[in-house]
C-alpha cells in the first residue's frame, strides 16, 4: 500500500495503450459499498474472498493494466492468477516512505492502529517474500520522478518480452544470437589468465559458462534489483547442467558495499557447507562483482568465481581486472585484495533494462578508458555519444570491447597496480572523495568519476600539461554522457581530508592521474595553490 500503484499504473496504461484498472475500485463499484465500510461491517475475510473474485475475473481479461490492493498476495489463487496470467512488476517501498504517503489517508482500514508504523512493519515482513515470489519486476519507488519510473518499467517490460523470461522461466538463448556475432578477448596473465565474451543472450548459455564452473556447487550473488531481472534465467541455466545452486540476494546500492553484506556472503555459505569446489557468479553491477570476488578471494582462502556484469559501467571496468573489495567510511575500496575471476561474461542484452543514470554512469569509464590511453577511442566517442546514449547495440558493443582491450593490455602489464595500472584511477582521487565525502550511494561512482575526470583535466591544464581546449573537450563530453561536471561544495579542509586517504598516495603526497597530453596519463603530486585553484573553480 502507498506505493504509488494507481499514479503509475494510469501512466503506464496510458503508455502501453490498455485501459486501467484497480481493483479497490472495481470491489466498491461491484459492492456499492468502500473499503473502510466492508471492512467495518463484512470483515477482513470477507474483503478478501470478494477480492479474490475480481482479480480472478480481471487476470481473464486482455489489454489491461490491473493495480491489486496490498494485500492481494496473500492468497494463493490470486498469486497463481496473476503470475500464469500476466507480467508482474512489484513497486517496492520502505516503511518510512509508505508512513509519509499514507499518514493522513483514512481509506485505509488496517493502518487505523494505535500504531500503524508497528502494523506496516508486520504487514511488510508478511508480503515482502509473496511479492518476490510472484513478480517479474521489481521497481523502487525511492526515486520521485514517477515519469522515470515508468519509462524504466516500459524498458524492462520490453525486455522481458523479447527474451520470454517471465516468472521465473529460463528461455533458451535468442535464436537470433550466434557465435560470429560474440566478441572474444583475453586477460593474459600466465595461469592466471582468463576469457572476456561479450555479446547478447548469454545469460541462458549454459555451454558458456559451464566450463568456467570447478564442481557441483555454484553459489551465486547477486541484488535485489538484479535477481527478478535475471536470476531466474542463470539459475535455471546451471540446474539444467547438473549444478546445485545456492542463491545469495542482498541489497541494492554502493551504502551496502560493506563489511555487513560481506558477512551476509560467508554465512550462507557456511550455512550450506559450501566446499573449496564451489564456484561463486557476481551476477549484477561493480558492487556485487567486487563484493563477490572479494569474498571469494577470502572463503576458505580462496575459491573459484566467474563475473557476469549486468551494468555499463561494470562490462566496460569493474568485471575486468580483478580488484576485489569493500568500501569504509573513512575511504573508498580501502579493504580488499586482487583476486582474478576464471572468467567474464558480459551480456549486452542486460543494457535494456538498465536505468538511464546508470548507463551515464557507466558512459564515464568509457570515456576515461579513451582519455588516458586512446585518443582515437576518445575522438570516437565524441562523434558516437548520441548512439551511446540510445543503446545503439552496435555502438555499445564497440565500446565495451574498447574499454576491455584497454583496461586488460594495462592488467597485463600491472596486475597489482605497482606504477602503471594507476593510471586507471583518472579522476578517480576527486571521484572517491565526492563519493565518501556525499555519502555512498548519494552519487553513483561512474558520476562521481564523470565529475572528477572534469576536475582532473582542470588541474592538468593549470599544471601545464593541456590546453584550455582539451579541457572544454572533457566538459563538454561528460555533460554530453548525461554526467555532473559541477562538484559539490564539500569544503576545501574537507576535500584535502577525504584525498589524503587515496591507495596512490606516498608519504603523505596526493598523487593524482593527470593528462599529458590527451591521449597520454601522467602520475605526479602537484603544488597545494594549482589544486586549491581547481577545487574554487569547480564547485
Amino acid at each position: 500500500m502507498g506505493a504509488g500503484k494507481t499514479t503509475i499504473g494510469r501512466i503506464l496504461a496510458r503508455k502501453l495503450g490498455k485501459r486501467f484498472i484497480d481493483s479497490d475500485h472495481e470491489i466498491e463499484a461491484r459492492t456499492g459499498a468502500s473499503i473502510p465500510w466492508i471492512f467495518e461491517i463484512e470483515g477482513e475475510a470477507s474483503f478478501r474472498r470478494r477480492e479474490a473474485e475480481v482479480i480472478r475475473d480481471l487476470t481473464a481479461q486482455d489489454g489491461i493494466v490491473l493495480a491489486t490492493g496490498g494485500g492481494a498476495v496473500l492468497n494463493p489463487d490470486n498469486r497463481a492468477y496473476l503470475q500464469a496470467r500476466g507480467s508482474v512488476v512489484y513497486l517496492r517501498a520502505n516503511v518510512a516512505s509508505i508512513m509519509l504517503r499514507t499518514a493522513h489517508d483514512k481509506n485505509r482500514p488496517l493502518l487505523q492502529t494505535a500504531d500503524p508504523r508497528k502494523k506496516l512493519e508486520e504487514l511488510t515482513a508478511q508480503r515482502e517474500p509473496l511479492y518476490r515470489e510472484i513478480a517479474d519486476l521489481v521497481i523502487d519507488t525511492g526515486r520521485p520522478n514517477v515519469q522515470s519510473m515508468v519509462q524504466t518499467i516500459l524498458a524492462q517490460l520490453n525486455a522481458l518480452e523479447q527474451s520470454g523470461a517471465r516468472s521465473g522461466r529460463s528461455p533458451d538463448p535468442s535464436p537470433s544470437m550466434t557465435e560470429q556475432s560474440r566478441i572474444h578477448l583475453n586477460v593474459d596473465l600466465g595461469e592466471r589468465s582468463y576469457p572476456i565474451t561479450i555479446g547478447a543472450g548469454l545469460l541462458g548459455d549454459a555451454a558458456l559458462l559451464a566450463p568456467h564452473i570447478s564442481g557441483r556447487r555454484v553459489a551465486i550473488v547477486t541484488n535485489t534489483t538484479v535477481a527478478p531481472l535475471y536470476l531466474a534465467r542463470v539459475a535455471g541455466a546451471l540446474r539444467a547442467g547438473g549444478h546445485e545452486v545456492l542463491e545469495i540476494v542482498l541489497p541494492d546500492g554502493e551504502e551496502h558495499k560493506n563489511w555487513a553484506s560481506l558477512m551476509h556472503v560467508f554465512d550462507a555459505l557456511l550455512a550450506n557447507k559450501c566446499d573449496r569446489k564451489t564456484t561463486l557468479v557476481a551476477l549484477g553491477g561493480g558492487v556485487i562483482g567486487d563484493l563477490t570476488g572479494f569474498a571469494a578471494a577470502s572463503y576458505m582462502r580462496g575459491v573459484p568465481f566467474v563475473q557476469i556484469p549486468t551494468t555499463l559501467l561494470s562490462q566496460v571496468d569493474s568485471s575486468v581486472g580483478g580488484k576485489t573489495g569493500l568500501n569504509h567510511p573513512l575511504g573508498k575500496n580501502m579493504i580488499g585484495a586482487f583476486y582474478q575471476p576464471r572468467a567474464v561474461l558480459a551480456d549486452t542484452a542486460t543494457l535494456a533494462t538498465l536505468p538511464a543514470r546508470e548507463l551515464s554512469a557507466g558512459l564515464a569509464e568509457v570515456i576515461k578508458h579513451g582519455a588516458i590511453i586512446d585518443a582515437e577511442f576518445f575522438d570516437w566517442i565524441e562523434h558516437n555519444i548520441g548512439k551511446l546514449m540510445a543503446r545503439d547495440e552496435q555502438a555499445l558493443a564497440h565500446a565495451i570491447a574498447r574499454s576491455c582491450e584497454i583496461k586488460a593490455d594495462v592488467v597485463r602489464q600491472d596486475e597489482r597496480e605497482g606504477g602503471l595500472r594507476a593510471i586507471l584511477n583518472f579522476g578517480h582521487t576527486f571521484g572517491h572523495a565526492i563519493e565518501a565525502g556525499m555519502g555512498y550511494g548519494a552519487w553513483l561512482h561512474g558520476e562521481a568519476v564523470g565529475c572528477g575526470m572534469v576536475m582532473a583535466a582542470d588541474l592538468s591544464q593549470r599544471a601545464g600539461l593541456i590546453d584550455a581546449a582539451t579541457v572544454a573537450r572533457m566538459r563538454a563530453l561528460v555533460a554530453a554522457a548525461g554526467l555532473p561536471v559541477k562538484a559539490p561544495d564539500l569544503g576545501t579542509a574537507r576535500w584535502l581530508e577525504l584525498m589524503e586517504v587515496d591507495k596512490k598516495n606516498e608519504g603523505g603526497a596526493i598523487k593524482f592521474i593527470l593528462l599529458k597530453p590527451l591521449g597520454a596519463p601522467s602520475i605526479q603530486s602537484v603544488p597545494q595553490d594549482l589544486l586549491l585553484a581547481t577545487l574554487a573553480a569547480s564547485v
